[in-house]
């Protein structure tokens, strides 16, 4: 990964489940921390749309072809609409990972899939289907999944553009402004 990559952070508003839809932002980074650009659009709320119109978003803007890696704070937006990282990599042709700083657990995840959606063998699949791996940073540790690229790009890419705390810049800046587009302010906790 170069040193100025651009990396699109991507990350969902707060909700509730009453709601149809959800705001997603995403913040476009060069590394580590200069912000280049912000996408929005929305997805439904536990929908099966994500991955789709993740990709469009991205296709149309101006900055995908400078893109080095879309980074998703965790494997869904919305709730359980699951993006799958296969299908967003190949769709954008940028390497794709998603980020989080607590280890999903996947049993506690089926349990849910299972109650609410009569589709959830497949959102379960997505889930499931990418190794998860453990990041090391300065702060603690981040689990991550990939499509796209190696795990080593994929590390040096969270260092890179990691200028305090775990979280990676791009991915704490999406989450700022979406919660700011909904509760008025942003709010820590990114």
């Amino acid at each position: 990964m170069k040193t100025q990559s651009r990396i699109l952070g991507v990350d969902d508003a707060p909700f509730t489940f009453a709601d149809e839809f959800v705001p997603v932002v995403g913040v476009v980074v060069r590394a580590p921390s200069y912000v280049e650009g912000v996408l929005t659009t929305r997805v439904h709320v536990d929908g099966t749309d994500a991955t789709e119109v993740v990709a469009a978003a991205v296709n149309r803007s101006r900055y995908r072809k400078g893109l080095a890696l879309i980074l998703l704070d965790g494997a869904a937006l919305g709730g359980f609409n699951v993006v799958d990282i296969d299908v967003l990599h190949g769709s954008t042709g940028v390497p794709v990972a998603t980020v989080t700083r607590e280890r999903p657990d996947l049993e506690a995840m089926e349990r849910v899939l299972r109650r609410k959606f009569p589709d959830w063998e497949r959102r379960f699949e997505i889930l499931r289907r990418k190794e998860l791996v453990r990041v090391e940073t300065p702060h603690k540790p981040l689990y991550a999944t990939m499509a796209g690229l190696p795990l080593t790009d994929l590390k040096e890419a969270i260092h890179r553009c990691t200028v305090r705390g775990a979280l990676p810049e791009p991915v704490r800046i999406a989450h700022l402004i979406a919660t700011s587009i909904v509760k008025g302010e942003s709010k820590g906790n990114a």
